[in-house]
Order: C-alpha cells, then sequence, then structure tokens
C-alpha cells in the first residue's frame, strides 16, 4: 500500500487561514473518487504541458505546496471566498495562475458563459500570465480542441462553455473587464498604499456572483500600510472561514545565509526553485549590504521596505523613555503646517544639563477629516484622538486660530528661544497668532538641502547617541518610521515627502528644531514647496 503524502513543516506553517489541507495519493484514485480540489489537479496534469524551461513539453506535476493551496482552495468546506498565496520569487506563481486559469476556462470549475480576470500591474505582467497560459494550451494534443486563443487582446476562450478569459493590466484604458466570476491578482505586492483603483474595479465586478472567488498571488508588500499586507494581516487578526492564506515567509531575525530561512520561504527550492541562485544572492546582500532589504523582500518574502527610513526602528526605540518636563530648560521649535485636511505638527526640544534631548510634540487634524484619514492612510487617528495625543480642530479644514491660541498656551511658561517655520502656508498662521495676541520668536526655516542637512546630522547624532528621549509617542513614532532623506550629489540630505511611506510631518518638525537649535535660525534654503513651483513668493 502506497505511504500517504506528508506536507513539510514549512508548508504546514505557512498555512495561517482555512482549512489545513491533507495530501491524499489522488493520482492513483478513479475521477469518481476524487475531491473537487484533486479534479482540478488532475485535469491540469493530463491535459496541460510544462511550456518553458528543461522540462518543456513534458505533463506538468504539482509540487506538495500547489497540492496544499488547491486543497484549502476547492476542498474548503466553508466555500472560499478569497484566496491568498504569498511566496519568494521563482516559485512558480504563474504557473499556478495558469493551472487555475485552465480549471475555470475549459477543466472542471468551467461555468457556462462565465468570465475569468487576472489582473496586473503592468501590460508586460499581465501577458505573462496569457503567454504563460497560451503556451501550455499550444503544447497540449488535447487543449486545443477546448480553448481558442486571440494574442491580441490577450483572451482565451473556453469553447465548451463559452468562458472568457481576459489577462488585464493596471496601464490599460479598459481594465474594468465587466463582472468576474473569478478575479485573480497577480503581484499585488507591488500596489503602494491602502487604496488602489485597478484592484477596486477588478474586485467589486465580482458582485454579481454569490460563489465568486478572488485570488491574490504575489510576493510580500514592503510596508503594513500596503493593500497586500492589509489584506494579510485582516485575514490573520480575523480569520474566516471562507479566506484561505498560505503565507511562506522567513523569520524577521533569520540570518541571510540560513537555508532553513530560505525553504521556508521558497516553497519549490529543491524542484524547480534553485538552492544555488538564493545562496548566490544572499551572497551578495551579505557583501553588499544596501543589497539587503532587496533580499528579504524578493528571496525571503519578507515584508521589508526596501526605501531605508532616515532612523532605523532600533535606534528609534532607544528613545521610548519618558521625556522630562520643559519647564527651566531653553526650548527650540519646528512647526510643520499641514494642508486643509491633513496632519499638522509642532514639536518642542529641550536640552538638559547632561546633553539629553527631551522631545514633546503636538498634532492637529480637523475633527470631521479623522474618521477618512485613519482609512486612507491606515493609521488609527480616531484612537490616538481619544487617547488625547491628537487633538481636532473644529469642522472639515484645519483651523489655525484653534491651533495659535493651542501652541500660545503651549509655549506660555517656557522659555522659548526660537520656532523654526517653513513658510508654506506661514502667512496664515501669523495672521492667526495675530489675532490670538500670540508672539513667538518664529524663524523661517529652508526645507532644502542648505538648511535640513545640518539639520539631519544633528538630530542623527543625538538619536544613535541615545540622547533622544520621545516617550514612543505613537503618532511621532509613525512618522519617524515613514520618514526617507534623501541625498544630493554632494551627500547633503533632506527628508522627502514624495519617497515617504505615510506621514512624516512629525519627523519633519523635529528635524527644524534640531536645526535651528545648532543654526540660532538662519535660514539658508527655499521652501520645498517652493522647489516644487508651488509657492510663488
Amino acid at each position: 500500500m502506497a505511504r500517504k503524502p506528508k506536507l513539510s513543516d514549512s508548508v504546514l506553517s505557512a498555512v495561517k487561514c482555512g482549512p489545513v489541507p491533507v495530501l491524499r495519493n489522488w493520482r492513483a484514485l478513479p475521477v469518481e473518487q476524487m475531491t473537487r480540489a484533486e479534479k482540478c489537479m488532475a485535469f491540469c496534469e493530463r491535459h496541460a504541458r510544462v511550456p518553458e524551461g528543461p522540462l518543456v513539453g513534458q505533463p506538468i506535476k504539482f509540487a506538495p505546496f500547489q497540492e496544499a493551496f488547491f486543497y484549502s482552495v476547492f476542498d474548503n468546506p466553508a466555500g472560499t471566498k478569497k484566496a491568498i498565496l504569498s511566496m519568494a520569487r521563482k516559485n512558480s506563481k504563474t504557473a499556478t495562475i495558469a493551472c487555475i486559469v485552465l480549471c475555470f476556462v475549459c477543466g472542471p470549475e468551467a461555468i457556462q458563459n462565465s468570465r475569468i480576470n487576472s489582473g496586473a500591474r503592468s501590460r508586460k505582467q499581465a501577458a505573462e500570465v496569457y503567454n504563460y497560459a497560451a503556451k501550455m494550451i499550444q503544447l497540449s494534443p488535447t487543449l486545443p480542441k477546448l480553448c481558442r486563443l486571440v494574442p491580441s487582446s490577450k483572451t482565451i476562450v473556453g469553447l465548451m462553455m463559452n468562458v472568457e478569459y481576459s489577462a488585464l493590466a493596471a496601464e490599460g484604458t479598459t481594465n474594468h473587464g465587466g463582472s468576474p466570476m473569478v478575479a485573480i491578482m497577480d503581484e499585488a505586492g507591488q500596489i503602494k498604499g491602502p487604496y488602489d483603483a485597478f484592484y477596486e474595479a477588478l474586485t467589486t465586478g465580482q458582485g454579481a456572483y454569490d460563489d465568486a472567488m478572488l485570488f491574490i498571488i504575489s510576493t510580500q508588500a514592503p510596508t503594513d500600510a500596503d493593500l497586500l499586507s492589509i489584506e494579510i494581516d485582516n485575514a490573520i487578526r480575523s480569520p474566516n472561514p471562507s479566506t484561505v492564506l498560505h503565507l511562506y515567509t522567513a523569520p524577521d531575525d533569520c540570518g541571510l545565509t540560513d537555508p532553513k530561512a530560505w525553504a521556508m520561504a521558497n516553497p519549490a527550492m529543491g524542484l524547480f526553485r534553485s538552492q544555488r541562485d538564493i545562496e548566490e544572492k544572499a551572497k551578495d546582500a551579505v557583501g553588499m549590504p544596501s543589497s539587503e532589504s532587496g533580499f528579504r523582500v524578493l528571496y525571503l518574502n519578507q515584508r521589508v521596505n526596501m526605501v531605508s527610513p532616515f532612523v532605523s526602528p532600533n535606534v528609534w526605540k532607544l528613545g521610548n523613555r519618558a521625556p522630562a518636563e520643559l519647564k527651566g530648560l531653553v526650548c527650540y521649535g519646528g512647526l510643520d503646517l499641514s494642508a486643509t485636511t491633513d496632519l499638522t505638527a509642532f514639536v518642542l526640544i529641550g536640552r538638559d544639563a547632561d546633553g539629553d534631548v527631551h522631545v514633546h510634540p503636538y498634532f492637529w487634524m480637523p475633527h470631521n477629516a479623522v474618521q477618512e484619514a485613519s482609512k486612507r492612510d491606515r493609521a488609527p487617528y480616531d484612537v490616538w484622538v481619544r487617547d488625547g495625543l491628537l487633538r481636532t480642530t473644529p469642522g472639515s479644514v484645519i483651523d489655525y486660530a484653534f491651533v495659535a491660541r493651542d501652541i500660545g498656551e503651549i509655549c506660555g511658561e517656557l522659555d522659548v528661544a526660537q520656532i523654526a517655520f517653513d513658510r508654506w502656508r506661514m502667512d496664515r498662521m501669523k495672521a492667526a497668532l495675530e489675532i490670538a495676541g500670540v508672539d513667538l520668536p518664529l524663524e523661517p526655516f529652508g526645507q532644502g538641502y542648505m538648511s535640513m542637512s545640518p539639520a539631519l546630522d544633528a538630530l542623527e547624532a543625538d538619536l544613535l547617541q541615545g540622547r533622544v528621549a520621545h516617550g514612543g509617542h505613537p503618532v511621532l513614532t509613525m512618522c519617524a518610521a515613514n520618514a526617507v532623506a534623501i541625498p544630493d550629489p554632494a551627500g547633503n540630505r533632506k527628508l522627502d515627502k514624495s519617497k515617504a511611506t505615510g506621514r512624516i510631518d512629525g519627523m519633519q518638525a523635529l528635524a527644524m528644531a534640531s536645526g535651528v537649535e545648532v543654526k540660532g535660525g538662519q535660514s539658508d534654503g527655499p521652501s520645498v514647496y517652493e522647489d516644487r513651483g508651488i509657492l510663488v513668493i
């Protein structure tokens, strides 16, 4: 009697949500004894052919991790509505998608007059899925009789059930694709931020079906705020029996050269994923630290931002101790004003006799914008408002008069030497301060390289030496995690909002406060908004 197949520990640990699959010796079973998943796999192995590589033309054969995914999806007692498969690159994601497409176009899952869509960010990526499936069909002795290829529109028509499959791209002009019963999102990890119009169009079109299925197959996204990360985290935090999640990723603290970590992120390693290739890439990452983030994302499938933040999380945590009161210290401040509905930040710092910098940040947002901003930025602004960490101004836009009065109260009993500000929108704040009778030692501070580079150097030195005490203020910590510093050819740096992964207003204000302490408020650079042609003086 044949021994029952077993799943490896790496496959079992990858099953985060949905039923835990049990593999059977299904290849020896008659069709009438097969489960839904087994019928799909049997169809693919019987009819499809390997489209490229050293095994081109041979019948395909599913790897254990692919079998596990098919079992979880198609034999789910609750019925699968959403299935997520995430693993490192070059583990046959495209082949897996192509097999799923064939099952629904001309295989056991084909339904009369249904529509199947796969979507990708670029035309090239979308075309790869179509081309892979098309080659599988062309090399097969039987599938050409069941399917018609339309290369001009990247479409495959299943002739028996009149099923239409289309490969769509976000770059395309017509990417809604009607009402697909099955939608497959390829490389969703490339979507930045929590919302994507193409993804929304691809998935909302499924509303016409009660039994619609969404497949997401991708390497991980780099940050927690990206759409794929949100989908994965939601599946883990709030398990839904109709959601399947197989996540192949290495431990966060693993070494780059650990073969066990490679296997956890690369379920095809040793089968059709070259271990030697991973080993070579790991050596490159060890020898060239700038390549480490890329290796962790692409080869270990870790959630790592390939754009390095200005301050690392470990360095920032050095300042989690509570800051001292500012009374009795000479204080410096930085004020970063927002657009009408965004975050306004004011940060005061004071250096004690031991050289430690005590940071007190303050933030404002329009009251009516909090809920929408929480969804947009994937940040718990509403919780921070409740906890008194984020102040709100009345209405739907920032009320400068309200902020001016608050700043006057904050600075009332302190020895404030200078407050640095960016000139953008400052004319309105100055008017509000004047009306409120608040007199502050304001100093303009440019946001270009000339002013910001010394400010960042000073702040970085204090952070690295553990001199900064910020108490782990969550809003400021969010800004620190998002802040990215970019250099000019001479090596000068500034914080760049266009490269940031979220709000950085608090860090901008902290950097200005640090800079004005060092430079005494002398401004020698233009506003970042002036650089972009927004501010006319």
